[in-house]
């Protein structure tokens, strides 16, 4: 193995309280003294979400208006009001630090209907506020490939929102209908029936730094976002090659991916293995073994995405929280990505066991690719396979020579060597 650079871009550093402050000044008019506002924040591990979010907070109290922050995150947090406080804590996000109320209520009521007669519903606290605000990163969707729309702002209003109820439901119709078309049909009632005021799309570069801050006004939303995901589509985190035998992800988590490993990364697709009625999508990337090591501290024994892996440690089932991990898969309709792979005591047995599985291919050939997590892809170690493909590649970078894996005296895995820049 030998440490890898992926030599990405720097997006500008952006001030980023100034940056609100001037996307959201065009709102400030509409406010009125006093009212309501709830501010949709959600589940996934956003780089300055608590500032970005505090910035918000800040420029409507400064019009005025009195807002609070609702969690917006569907089922996860174990669907519970303190699950959904606390994945919000973590994130630094609390009553005390943002000096506003956090109404993490479950119940939920039905706004509306699509054309096609699914249910469409939202949380109570949304439905009684006097305006709506969301606040997610843009990208492109885990369960779904698209041109012009993933996960943001839309996604949010019809899933955030609709706590595990809303979820459920969208999930059910997605299913049935495509899950473009049902995000679609789902945020154009809820714009047409709740009070929402807009979003705050957040663009990530491959550093997981924030490019881009944007506010997108109610009456721009459906259109605007299209702009977003376009950027954000560019900027995606990518593995250094499009092919791997064995694919090494130190963590797991939902904070990392809603997937919990992201599949416009790894090339395993959410729905890949299901009974989707609707088409697959085709991988772009493809990794024939994935072993997964450990979870993410952030995701609380959430484990779900790790039934798309091959192979993981006894380790990582043993932390795995099995309600929240079900709650999340029976949710969104993936009792798969719940589901426990082979599994062994250490990283060693684990790697050992697995290129066996590797029909025509020697051992000591083997292309493997070890990374952080899927957004974290600038300094990966590669096997020794890869060299004459590096060669050609003026963006990847070779720092440190090549070594055997090395392993602690419990046969695990040792950080990956940083590569220098």
């Amino acid at each position: 193995m030998l440490p890898l650079q992926q030599n990405f871009a720097h997006s500008p550093q952006l001030d980023i309280a100034a940056t609100v402050r001037r996307e959201l000044a065009p709102l400030r008019a509409r406010l009125k003294p006093g009212a309501k506002i709830a501010v949709g924040v959600g589940s996934r591990g956003i780089t300055h979400l608590s500032t970005i979010v505090r910035a918000v907070l800040d420029e409507l109290r400064a019009a005025g208006a009195a807002p609070f922050v609702l969690p917006a995150m569907g089922s996860h947090g174990g669907a519970t009001p303190d699950g959904q406080a606390g994945l919000l804590a973590e994130y630094g996000i609390t009553e005390s630090t943002m000096g506003v109320p956090i109404h993490a209520a479950m119940e939920t009521e039905q706004v509306g209907t699509t054309d096609t007669g699914a249910p469409v519903v939202a949380s109570i606290e949304a439905t009684r506020a006097d305006g709506i605000l969301v606040i997610n990163r843009v990208k492109p969707h885990t369960d779904f490939a698209s041109e012009t729309l993933g996960s943001g702002l839309l996604k949010m209003l019809v899933i955030g929102l609709g706590k595990r109820d809303g979820a459920a439901a969208f999930h059910l119709a997605a299913i049935q209908f495509g899950y473009e078309p049902t995000i679609r049909a789902s945020a154009k009632t809820i714009l047409r029936t709740l009070p929402i005021l807009g979003g705050l799309g957040i663009v990530e570069d491959q550093h997981h730094a924030t490019a881009r801050l944007a506010f997108l006004s109610a009456e721009e939303m459906e259109s605007g976002e299209a702009g977003l995901f376009a950027e954000a589509k560019v900027l995606m985190p990518r593995l250094p090659f499009d092919h791997a035998d064995l694919l090494i992800i130190d963590r797991l988590g939902k904070n990392i991916s809603g997937a919990g490993m992201d599949p416009n990364v790894t090339g395993r697709w959410v729905h890949g293995r299901s009974a989707e009625l609707s088409p697959g999508t085709a991988a772009a990337t493809v990794v024939r073994r994935i072993f997964v090591r450990d979870l993410t501290p952030e995701t609380h024994g959430n484990s779900n995405g790790i039934g798309l892996a091959d192979i993981t440690t006894t380790r990582l089932i043993n932390a795995t929280d099995k309600p929240s991990t079900y709650i999340n898969a029976l949710t969104s309709l993936t009792p798969h990505g719940a589901k426990f792979p082979i599994h062994f005591d250490t990283d060693q047995e684990c790697i050992s066991r697995i290129l066996d599985t590797l029909a025509g291919v020697e051992r000591a050939k083997a292309k493997v690719i070890r990374i952080t997590d899927t957004l974290t892809v600038d300094s990966v170690e590669v096997s020794e396979s890869y060299l004459e493909t590096i060669s050609g590649m003026p963006n990847l970078k070779v720092s440190g020579s090549t070594a055997e894996m090395a392993f602690d005296d419990t046969g695990n895995l040792l950080p990956i060597r940083k590569s220098v820049a």
